[in-house]
């Protein structure tokens, strides 16, 4: 029989904050490296594949096709000034495959329901809809300790 896991590990820490909140920051770059920053609505798959909804024409979403390598964040902007606590990640991201649509968007909807509101079907993201399914999948994820230290998560 296997411990349970420490509640006060980087990795709880890191699933508290995800759970926790509905939207990550997206740092994007386009062709010629200049930044830009979005708020996305996620949902998560295993604190590492982070999946939202967006418009092609978007500027994150072009800059996503230029230069598929993001970062991102995720934290509480409602704590107070020395109790900050966030998910940090290194990332690749593009659109969902056609091929992986249904279980992304089951991910999707999962965090979707749970909030209140109806899940999507299929066709609000494939076809002729204005929208896609959208997935950064982390190469690096750390959050920062009390020290303002990064601490990875394995």
């Amino acid at each position: 029989m296997s411990a349970a896991p420490d509640p006060t590990s980087p990795a709880a820490l890191a699933r508290r904050i995800l759970d926790a909140n509905a939207y990550l920051t997206l740092a994007t770059a386009d062709a010629d490296g200049r930044p830009w920053a979005t708020p996305v609505w996620f949902a998560d798959r295993d604190g590492r594949e982070l999946i939202w909804v967006s418009r092609p024409e978007g500027r994150h979403s072009h800059n996503i096709r230029v230069r598929p390598e993001v970062a991102l964040a995720v934290f509480d902007s409602t704590t107070p000034v020395g109790d900050a606590t966030a998910v940090f990640a290194d990332a690749v991201a593009g659109i969902v495959p056609d091929d992986e649509v249904l279980g992304a968007l089951a991910v999707f909807n999962a965090k979707t329901v749970a909030s209140g509101r109806p899940a999507w079907e299929p066709q609000r993201v494939t076809g002729a809809s204005a929208l896609r399914l959208y997935r950064a999948v982390a190469t690096e994820v750390w959050i920062i300790d009390e020290d303002e230290q990064r601490v990875p998560l394995r």
